[in-house]
Parts: C-alpha cells; sequence; structure tokens
C-alpha cells in the first residue's frame, strides 16, 4: 500500500514539473511506475497528443534548445527513453516495444593524432518517425533518421538510415526493406 501510494504522489509530481513549464503542452497522459521526464526550463518545445500512453520505467530527456513532438496515440511499453538534443518527432498511432531507444546525437571524437572521446560535445541531428509505426523491442534510432509512415522495425534493429513508407525492417546483418 506505501508503495502505490508513493508512486501516486510520484506521477503527479512528474506531471506538476511538466505543467510549469510553459513551453511544454499535453493532454491527459496514463503513466505507468517509475516513468521519469528530465526537461530543462529553456527547451524549445515539449508537445504530447492526446491519449499516449507511458508504460513502466520509461526516460524522456528534453535538453536546453531542444524540441520533441510526440502525436496522437502514441504508446511506449516498458524501459523506452527518448533522449533529445536537438529535434525528435513522433507521429500519431505509433508504438514501442520494450526498450526502444532514440538517440538524435552522437558524441564527437577525434582520432588523429591519438584517439580522444569528447564525453560532452555531440554531433546532432533531428529524428522523425512517421505516422502508423511499430518499432519493435530493443530497437535503436539513431541521429538523423527519417522513418516513413506505416513501417514496421523488427525488434534487435539498429536505424541508422531513412527507412521509406509502407516498409518492414527485419534484424538481418544488413538493413533489409521489405514493402508491406
Amino acid at each position: 500500500m506505501f508503495y502505490n501510494l508513493f508512486e501516486k504522489f510520484y506521477r503527479r509530481q512528474q506531471l506538476s514539473t511538466l505543467k510549469r513549464n510553459p513551453k511544454v503542452f499535453f493532454n491527459h497522459i496514463r503513466m505507468g511506475v517509475g516513468n521519469r521526464f528530465v526537461v530543462d526550463k529553456d527547451i524549445k518545445k515539449l508537445s504530447i497528443g492526446k491519449a499516449v500512453e507511458l508504460r513502466n520505467y520509461t526516460c524522456i530527456l528534453v535538453v536546453k534548445d531542444a524540441s520533441l513532438e510526440i502525436g496522437d496515440h502514441f504508446f511506449m511499453n516498458n524501459f523506452c527513453s527518448i533522449n533529445c538534443l536537438e529535434h525528435i518527432s513522433i507521429g500519431n498511432n505509433t508504438l514501442f516495444g520494450e526498450n526502444v531507444k532514440l538517440y538524435d546525437h552522437n558524441h564527437t571524437y577525434d582520432t588523429s593524432p591519438a584517439f580522444k572521446l569528447h564525453p560532452s560535445k555531440f554531433t546532432k541531428a533531428p529524428i522523425k518517425i512517421g505516422n502508423n509505426c511499430w518499432l519493435g523491442s530493443n530497437v535503436t534510432v539513431l541521429k538523423g533518421v527519417t522513418i516513413g509512415d506505416n513501417c514496421i522495425i523488427g525488434a534487435g534493429c539498429t536505424i541508422y538510415k531513412d527507412i521509406p513508407a509502407n516498409t518492414q525492417v527485419i534484424n538481418k546483418q544488413d538493413l533489409t526493406f521489405n514493402s508491406l
């Protein structure tokens, strides 16, 4: 019983944080347990459509000057995360399986004269996911990708290039495109 009260309080706290930011727009969000929003006060925009459901232990990060747009009837399953440093848009009627990850950025690095990783410098490019898409469990979408409308991305795929509309992607060594 105490755990249920704590979760209810935590959900209210997360929603209250969103409501206080004048650049955040949402209607009704159904949330499971352990969801987390990390939203900078100086974002460009965060809009979440109608009838959105976030299952358990999801995380949404939107940093300064970044913009995240989520359409109506979006479903995000357990352990998913959206990491937005520039711009990410997700269309209407889109579903994410468990553990889907979106990253609109990569760490920068040098290879010459010696390899050096820059942990706090990033290259960025927007992600766009169309309407009526289904991203299966453990899909990762990397920066600069557009996924067209009516696409199915099979479990375990890493999407690093654009996917045309009406396409099914299956997890093989190379990305394989099949028309629906």
